[in-house]
């Protein structure tokens, strides 16, 4: 008789990689400090592969609201929003978000993830969602959760989308789904390709503004901002645990369309709500993204400069604004090798691999804060310097 947990092992590797020293996981944090810096094992590090990217999670007037409410409310709200976790905090939070984003409806979620399990409710097996290689694993969760077809097309490849949507049933629901700003380049969609062959072809658009909202356009309201095509987005989903350093999440659009969600979406319906300590941090903080503009302007600064350093040590980094920086490595034990001694030089940054990239293309993903100071900056250079010298991975000496 098969024992349906024979398949829980681990590779070989896995242990090979303990033993060298080199395993980047679940390092356990001791201490956080308000700029951008932790403590592992007593080591004081700069931290460069946090999604905290205003720097909000550690601001005194985030932190304040959250303890308020927590004193206020309390720790939990004792069910879902459906049943009777619904609290006044999370309705005056989702008429501050539909505000911001332009939005007629917001539906405020316990997390992120749970906000894009959501759009599950939206297809169904006789629908196709035609979405971007790189896509989030929530979103493809969402769609075997609706029992709809996936089909994956190049990243930002405008032509493969189109040959997709040519050839599928002209007469099924047909839904794209794409990142604003996606979370392991940093690239930033081509939306005016998307909205222009959703429009051709009868599809609606799903927009997943986890890494760009609070970033990204002149009010910080994301990629469908910078591009100037709002309208071209049905739906927008968005995270507040990157630029609004807290939990939760939210889903936007038309007011039928979140109502709808309120009943029938699993992740809203069967898990508890979000908790009152999270919600008036979300708010807090999405009145310092209002309100103060420069720390975009900062943050676009110190992405410029350590792309522009990473690429000048020969890493192929391109130069941009954008705060996600994708150091590609290829193999995966040298990836985690230069994620050690990134580490080792006093620089926390994240080592990606399959599944979280393709096989093969194995990456160190750096991501710049507003919380970044300038001898930081440096130091994130010179640590890649230094272990691309060892390594032989930049030819800059």
């Amino acid at each position: 008789m098969a024992d349906v947990f024979a398949k829980c092992r681990l590779p070989a590797t896995y242990q090979f990689v303990k033993d060298l020293g080199v395993y980047p996981y679940y390092q356990a944090i001791e201490e956080r400090s308000a700029g951008a810096e932790v403590m592992i094992d007593g080591r004081v590090l700069v931290q460069a592969g946090s999604n905290d990217y205003l720097g909000l999670s550690g601001d005194e007037r985030v932190k304040e609201a959250a303890v308020a409410a927590t004193r206020r409310l309390g720790t939990g709200g004792g069910g879902s929003r459906l049943s009777n976790g619904s609290l006044a905090l999370h309705e005056e939070l989702e008429a501050r978000l539909a505000v911001f984003l332009g939005r007629a409806a917001v539906m405020v979620t316990s997390a992120g993830y749970l906000a894009n399990l959501a759009l599950g409710a939206l297809v169904g097996p006789a629908d196709t969602v035609i979405g971007d290689r790189l896509i989030h694993a929530c979103l493809i969760d969402a769609v075997r959760l609706g029992g709809a077809r996936l089909r994956r097309y190049r990243h930002n490849d405008m032509g493969h989308l189109e040959r997709l949507l040519d050839a599928g049933d002209p007469g099924a629901g047909r839904l794209i789904v794409t990142e604003g700003m996606f979370s392991t380049s940093g690239s930033v969609c081509d939306l005016p390709g998307i909205a222009r062959l959703a429009r051709v072809h009868g599809a609606r658009v799903v927009m997943d503004s986890a890494h760009d909202v609070g970033l990204l356009g002149p009010s910080g309201r994301g990629a469908a901002e910078q591009h100037g095509l709002e309208d071209a987005v049905d739906v927008q989903t968005m995270t507040f645990s990157k630029a609004l350093g807290t939990l939760g999440g939210a889903v936007a659009g038309p007011e039928e369309i979140i109502t709808y969600l309120r009943h029938y979406a699993r992740s809203m319906v069967f898990t508890a709500a979000l908790s009152p300590g999270c919600a008036a941090a979300a708010l807090a903080a999405l009145g310092i993204v209002a309100a103060e503009p420069e720390r975009r302007r900062r943050l676009r600064a110190s992405a410029e400069r350590l792309s522009g350093e990473l690429a000048a040590l020969g890493y192929a980094v391109a130069p941009s604004d954008r705060p996600v920086m994708a150091v590609p490595v290829g193999d995966d034990l040298l990836c985690f090798r230069l994620w050690r001694e990134l580490f080792d030089e006093g620089v926390f940054t994240t080592a990606m691999v399959a599944p979280g990239v393709p096989p093969g293309q194995a990456l160190i993903r750096v991501s710049v804060t507003a919380a970044h100071t300038e001898a930081q900056l440096d130091r994130i250079a010179s640590a890649f310097a230094a272990a691309g010298r060892r390594l032989r991975l930049a030819p800059v000496t």
